[in-house]
């Protein structure tokens, strides 16, 4: 595993040193633990009030998940003293992949006809690794921009198996955080919401149906994924919030050796105060 927490400029340019040669594109993400596609992202503009909204209602969401756009416009507009219109909190929320977690008709993220798969976790006795795998994707706030975080999680363990970081909500830093994670395990389930980048035949084609059940979250149920909603609020208030991120490789290495902490140094009082690549490995 000691490629899954790629810290970056360092390595690849350590690497290019060693061989004399300049890797390959898909070897340079690799070893910066970006998405492909990062790599040829051209910045669109945020206005600062619009990247100052973003950052508000991804604060309000991660502290109160089941408020909805009405309530997070309420809550934004108290707080800025100014009457905030909904429906653009609505447009902001559905960039950033959000929707309130309680039942509701009509608000998954994928709007095109996909496959659905049944949700396989309820009332399930998780007892061993590599039993459940969650994944989610979430907004990560930068100094001037943002980008999106995705992992897979083993909820047993509690353990990071993979992760990547995008410039851009498309399926690809989605499919190569679960290339990665495969090299690591298989799980015999695997949950996920219904979106676009879950739903794909690229990402749906890479689980082996004789070893890996897919599961799916029912509409509007993001906590049907509670473990990776856990991960998530940590992540956010224990380094995002309290950094203020410049570049996307200086919140790669952040969340990076957060990360790596995460699994290695942390102790879990949910895992009786041992780390999770502990639990993890000793178990499998």
């Amino acid at each position: 595993m000691k490629d899954e927490y790629h810290l970056g400029t360092k390595e690849l340019l350590s690497h290019i040193d060693k061989t004399g040669n300049v890797p390959s594109v898909k070897r340079q993400t690799e070893l910066l633990g970006i998405s492909r596609s990062s790599l040829y992202y051209k910045p669109v503009a945020v206005d600062p009030f619009t990247q100052g909204i973003m950052n508000m209602i991804d604060v309000e969401y991660t502290k109160r998940p089941y408020y909805g756009s009405r309530r997070i416009a309420k809550e934004i507009g108290n707080q800025l003293e100014i009457l905030v219109n909904r429906k653009r909190i609505q447009i902001l929320m559905r960039e950033m992949g959000l929707e309130a977690i309680y039942p509701k008709p009509n608000l998954s993220r994928n709007d095109k006809p996909h496959p659905v798969y049944p949700y396989l976790l309820r009332g399930l006795n998780i007892v061993r690794p590599d039993q459940v795998w969650g994944t989610d994707i979430t907004y990560i706030r930068m100094d001037k921009g943002f980008l999106y975080l995705t992992a897979f999680i083993d909820w047993y363990s509690r353990f990071i198996v993979s992760f990547r970081l995008s410039t851009m909500l498309t399926s690809d830093f989605v499919i190569e955080a679960a290339k990665e994670a495969l090299t690591i395990g298989v799980p015999e389930i695997t949950n996920s919401d219904q979106g676009i980048q879950y739903t794909s035949n690229d990402y749906l084609s890479l689980w082996n149906p004789d070893k890996t059940k897919i599961s799916m979250d029912g509409r509007g149920r993001a906590m049907d994924n509670i473990f990776t909603e856990r991960l998530w609020r940590s992540v956010k208030y224990d380094e995002v919030y309290i950094k203020n991120y410049q570049t996307v490789q200086e919140a790669k290495e952040g969340i990076g050796a957060y990360l790596y902490d995460y699994n290695y140094g942390r102790l879990h009082e949910s895992i009786n105060y041992k780390k999770p690549a502990e639990v993890y490995f000793e178990r499998r």
